[in-house]
């Protein structure tokens, strides 16, 4: 088995086309290219293709995967069930994850830290609504724990904030109801009386 072709995809250009005794094999991108040492007119063996194409859905997949964290930041469980759905095998869903968290690309430290960050920033609310939620992505209770002891004022700020935010809203000029919408969001009702400076 020869390879008779290494061409350049046109939709996807950081990838190669492979051909093998003229017909296509199988594609890499350029980097597993360069690290496979893949030349035009290189014999293989039926052995050596089968392996470079598990290399080649690996590959691809991996190309796939950075795509969906560029676009957030994901938890480790998240980019897990997005491999689930790729329907990758769970041998290669932990390769995959256990590269992408040395290259520091999925780390739930991280995720908290800065879901806690822009949740405040855009929807303030109470450390517990914060635990639950992170919780739902599986993060670890411990991370969670960190991260939130980390802010020691978030809750305290985010409830100042939600306090001026809905006192501009009519049906919370009532305190009773201001009360009873702070206490759903998950506020200790100590600390809301004494940010009402009751």
């Amino acid at each position: 088995m020869k390879i008779t072709g290494i061409t350049q995809q046109q939709k996807h250009s950081h990838r190669y086309s492979i051909f093998i005794d003229g017909a296509y094999a199988f594609s890499l991108s350029e980097d597993a290219l360069l690290s496979s040492k893949l030349h035009h007119g290189q014999e293989l063996e039926p052995q050596q293709v089968g392996e470079l194409k598990l290399l080649s859905s690996g590959d691809k997949l991996y190309g796939q995967v950075c795509r969906y964290i560029a676009l957030r930041l994901r938890t480790a469980w998240e980019v897990s069930r997005y491999l689930e759905r790729k329907q990758a095998p769970p041998a290669l869903i932990n390769e995959l994850l256990n590269k992408l968290s040395k290259l520091g690309l999925v780390n739930d430290a991280e995720y908290a830290k800065v879901y806690i960050h822009d949740r405040q920033l855009l929807r303030p609310t109470s450390r517990l609504k914060i635990s639950f939620e992170l919780r739902k992505k599986h993060v670890s209770v411990e991370i969670i724990e960190n991260a939130l002891n980390a802010s020691e004022d978030i809750e305290q700020t985010a409830l100042k904030n939600l306090i001026e935010r809905k006192r501009q809203q009519s049906r919370y000029q009532d305190e009773t109801k201001l009360m009873q919408y702070l206490a759903r969001q998950g506020f200790h009702y100590s600390d809301i009386k004494k940010a009402l400076g009751k």
